[in-house]
């Protein structure tokens, strides 16, 4: 568990993601990754996915579409698992 000694910062345990990110760090919802990948065609199928445990991060069971995944973070569903590649938007 992190210490949460910084002002702000809390305690996240082992395995989980923390509520925040750092803000130049591209990260894209659970919900959206399984669409774009194709496994869920719509945002309801990808919400009934995650809902009924059918989706794991990192190995662990994820019920929070709104979970954001990182590069690097892998995603497994339907049968699937895919290593999330993220790139920052190009500055205009």
């Amino acid at each position: 568990m992190r210490d949460g000694g910084n002002k702000g910062e809390k305690a996240v345990p082992a395995g989980e993601q923390p509520d925040y990110l750092e803000a130049d760090q591209p990260a894209m919802r659970l919900d959206d990754v399984l669409k774009f990948f194709g496994v869920a065609a719509t945002g309801g199928h990808a919400k009934h996915l995650i809902q009924a445990g059918e989706v794991r991060v990192n190995g662990v069971v994820e019920t929070r579409r709104k979970r954001r995944i990182v590069d690097g973070d892998t995603v497994e569903a339907a049968g699937e698992a895919f290593v999330v590649e993220l790139v920052p938007a190009p500055e205009e």
